[in-house]
């Protein structure tokens, strides 16, 4: 980092003891669980300029069918307060047990609520400053600091820094360069800005491009505001997400110790178990506290191919749906409005007024194709990384971050404390969330975020 670049900072900026970088989910719960556990003289500030703080894209929709995936009894805030999100859908007139599937709307109601609860408290809390901004630029100030220059031409300086930056929708697969202009506005680059469903008429025909959980809450959503035309879904297996049994099955203790080192083995075995139970859902229920631990124990080559090869029918299994939502979501399956196609992607294009997605059918050279009026991508959301984030790209130049190598966010610690080769010696930086998905995989998932989120503010307050 260059003399003048730490010049630039003003010398009589604001300094704080946490700076929090985001205004998704993993923001909120660290901003929380720091509120639980500063002492009164510390002062956080939480940079972000999202209108939704605290709800992200997840949590912001509002149709009553875009359920948690994840039973209430596990979606708690604060994992030392496990009932707590139940104890609110009661008081809020949703009669839900711990094992029923909330809305994702509710979730998001919750969040701010708890949040809200815990700004409330006066005596003995430290001082909370939210910046509605972007954290345009990062330079070292002093040793035991880093500074932020935000969108809003302001400067701030942290003691200790959180990157809660999540992870936007992935782009198209292929540019849509073949398309004329007149048809570019019905190819929906993000599906959660639900105002195009709007434009769309009963009977026409849509092209959704992937088939994970974001194609079916766009199904959904296309139901919900009448549509009743033809759905075609491409991905390139033709894979879709299951669904939670109606009764959860008790989980299958899995000793990961015991589980060999190789991804073919270990399916192997996982499959060999899954034949010992009355529910597959068991092994993976049984896995799930120790996916970190079985992820951390796999060497580069078999991590990446995972990536390459069991990825896909990780998520089916692993990212199940409601039963409820399931059974709609199959009913138009059976009933043939819903059909699945799986194949590359080759090209976007037109043909007699349409949009035409030509793609490769799977395991052969065939060239098949989709008319469609609209063509929406809900191909996910993009691998954690930083080529989304300008900020991350800077910090990245200056060294202060490392990219993870197979791609999944940045590289950190076991105590999710970030880890540079740069001689610098700034504020301690930490990552939240999905970007220490290199680390730890499992952590995209409400139940893994609480706790890391916990975990982080007991560090810093640790320290000092």
């Amino acid at each position: 980092m260059s003399r003048r670049a730490l010049r630039s900072f003003r010398e009589n900026a604001l300094i704080y003891d946490v700076i929090v970088v985001g205004s998704g989910f993993s923001a909120i719960a660290v901003t929380c669980n720091l509120i639980e556990q500063l002492p009164a003289s510390a002062k956080v500030a939480v940079v972000g300029d999202d209108p939704g703080f605290g709800r992200g894209t997840a949590y912001r929709t509002e149709l009553y069918l875009h359920r948690l995936n994840v039973p209430a009894g596990r979606m708690s805030l604060l994992p030392h307060q496990p009932d707590d999100f139940v104890d609110w859908l009661k008081r809020h007139g949703r009669l839900m047990q711990a094992g029923d599937f909330a809305s994702r709307s509710d979730y998001g109601l919750y969040v701010r609520d708890t949040l809200a609860r815990l700004l409330r408290k006066r005596d003995g809390r430290c001082r909370v400053d939210f910046i509605k901004a972007k954290a345009a630029g990062c330079v070292e100030r002093y040793s035991s600091t880093l500074a932020f220059h935000l969108g809003n031409g302001d400067e701030i300086a942290g003691r200790n820094v959180v990157l809660c930056l999540g992870v936007g929708n992935a782009s198209l697969p292929v540019d849509p360069d073949g398309v004329p202009p007149s048809l570019r506005s019905r190819i929906i680059e993000n599906p959660w800005r639900l105002s195009w469903l709007r434009r769309v008429a009963s009977s026409d025909a849509v092209c959704i491009l992937g088939s994970g959980l974001t194609m079916i809450d766009q199904v959904l959503a296309l139901r919900a505001h009448g549509h009743s035309g033809r759905i075609d879904v491409l991905s390139r297996r033709g894979l879709a997400p299951l669904g939670h049994a109606r009764k959860l099955p008790a989980p299958l203790p899995i000793d990961v110790e015991a589980l060999p080192d190789t991804i073919s083995e270990i399916l192997k075995s996982l499959r060999g178990k899954s034949r010992t139970v009355a529910d597959w859902r068991g092994v993976m229920d049984g896995l799930r506290p120790a996916t970190q631990a079985l992820w951390q124990r796999l060497s580069s080559k078999e991590r990446s191919r995972f990536l390459r090869h069991a990825l896909p029918w990780w998520n089916i299994h692993r990212h199940r749906v409601a039963p409820d939502v399931f059974d709609r979501f199959e009913k138009l399956v059976s009933d043939g409005i819903v059909r699945f196609h799986a194949g590359f992607l080759k090209s976007l294009g037109a043909q007699e007024g349409r949009l035409l997605a030509s793609y490769r059918v799977r395991a052969t050279p065939q060239i098949a194709g989709i008319n469609a009026d609209w063509l929406v991508n809900c191909t996910g959301m993009e691998r954690a990384g930083i080529s989304h984030s300008p900020l991350l790209k800077e910090m990245s130049r200056f060294q202060l971050i490392v990219p993870d190598p197979l791609g999944l966010g940045i590289q950190v610690n076991a105590a999710s404390e970030v880890t540079a080769p740069s001689e610098i010696s700034p504020a301690r930086l930490f990552a939240v969330g999905a970007l220490t998905a290199g680390q730890f995989w499992e952590i995209t998932a409400v139940p893994d975020i609480r706790v890391q989120a916990k975990a982080v503010a007991e560090e810093i307050v640790s320290r000092g």
